[in-house]
């Protein structure tokens, strides 16, 4: 059935098509080059932007929110409004029992220490944190550990310290680990050190300390200065937060309408807007290359209806010659489809090269705005099958109004 695929007299009457009026086929190519050409390249930028996105939210547990205790806007149970709310560890074990589809309840402390090593000395913020934390935000260490269990239980003086303090505290090329770091006077130890441009959703953190260590040293006792708490993935987010809210409310005798008592931040609400987005921009990126593929393929069908309507004669010589209607078609459907494919070549090696030269300047080192712009090889599959169906469809109308003419009629046209 294809063998006239592999004939050569088949392909010859392509090209003398073709050649005959080369410009014409040339800019009859470029709206299915260009229609390909955007749908590679705007599908490779969103995909770009995708990996970007995912780098830099990768380690994080994105399904969370953060509370915090702020000042009551409204008198409840004899407490007068303006009231300062003060979270305690307790609640956070009342929110991991009692609201429903909650994975993990981080406690966190911070607080403004002044750090000195040797002769050199600095400001920094740092953290009491649990070894969980550890979950919901990963850290990238580069050398030693995080916060364990162990730490946690004897109140042990170590730290965690991030890259940033490590330049300012430390010789090039000196190893930080086991080495002695004075916070506030009290020696702690140097158990890791992690990459400064790590993701934290949550105020900027210099170091960590061990969460009971953080309290005895600042008398802090049951008191927490904010909550991570991380929903489980097929859980709303949205919810679980408004949940939370009202059982803090209920313990810290808080009005159940007051809005200002608590902050909060809801991360996956945010980062649930960025995700919409890329998807939208996908969808909107596949219709305008469609829709651009599709104006450019229909610009084939009209090229070869001139084509047909200029080699009339040539046809019902090949009719009174014996060939059949469908011998006619076949060959007219063979040009539209093998016009569009070669546009689409042409259109898939231009992107390609446009992508590598975006990945060259745009997405190289660690704030890459596009990180791997590329487009999967389904994509350009999918995309050449995309130009066959259209380039046979296109080709039928022309191949029918070219059998359409009788052969007598057609010997008859000058």
């Amino acid at each position: 059935m294809f063998r006239f695929l592999f004939d050569r007299d088949t392909w010859q009457e392509v090209f003398d098509s073709f050649s005959k009026n080369k410009l014409r086929s040339i800019l009859t190519m470029v709206g299915v080059w260009w229609g390909i050409l955007l749908l590679i390249v705007l599908l490779g930028s969103a995909r770009g932007l995708e990996n970007s996105f995912n780098r830099l939210f990768g380690d994080f547990a994105t399904n969370s929110v953060f509370i915090w205790g702020q000042s009551t806007g409204k008198p409840f149970k004899g407490f007068q409004e303006g009231r300062r709310v003060q979270l305690a560890l307790s609640d956070t074990e009342k929110i991991k029992e009692n609201i429903e589809g909650v994975e993990f309840v981080v406690p966190r402390n911070q607080n403004q220490v002044t750090a000195v090593r040797n002769f050199l000395s600095g400001s920094f913020r740092v953290a009491g944190d649990y070894p969980l934390l550890d979950k919901v935000e990963k850290k990238k260490l580069i050398h030693g550990r995080f916060i364990n269990q162990n730490d946690i239980e004897h109140k042990k003086k170590v730290v965690v310290l991030s890259e940033d303090i490590y330049k300012q505290l430390f010789e090039k090329d000196e190893n930080p680990i086991g080495e002695y770091v004075q916070l506030n006077n009290i020696n702690f130890k140097v158990i890791g050190m992690f990459e400064t441009s790590n993701i934290s959703m949550g105020p900027p953190i210099d170091m960590h300390i061990p969460f009971t260590t953080f309290q005895t040293i600042f008398n802090r006792g049951d008191k927490i200065g904010w909550m991570m708490i991380t929903g489980k993935i097929e859980y709303d987010i949205v919810q679980i937060e408004q949940d939370a809210k009202l059982l803090l409310k209920n313990l810290n005798d808080i009005h159940p309408k007051d809005n200002r008592a608590l902050g909060s931040a809801n991360a996956g609400k945010e980062i649930g807007k960025v995700t919409g987005f890329l998807t939208g921009m996908q969808f909107l990126t596949w219709f305008v290359g469609l829709a651009t593929l599709i104006a450019g393929v229909f610009a084939i069908g009209n090229i070869l209806l001139i084509t047909i309507k200029e080699r009339t004669k040539e046809i019902g010589v090949r009719r009174a010659l014996g060939a059949t209607p469908f011998e006619i078609k076949r060959q007219i459907v063979l040009e539209a489809v093998f016009l569009t494919m070669m546009a689409g070549f042409f259109g898939i090696i231009t992107g390609g090269l446009i992508l590598i030269l975006i990945d060259k300047l745009y997405g190289q080192g660690m704030e890459a705005a596009l990180v791997n712009a590329s487009v999967p090889i389904i994509v350009v599959f999918v995309s050449l099958v995309i130009l066959v169906i259209l380039g046979t469809l296109i080709g039928l109308i022309p191949a029918f109004k070219a059998t359409s003419v009788k052969p007598i009629e057609a010997l008859r046209e000058e």
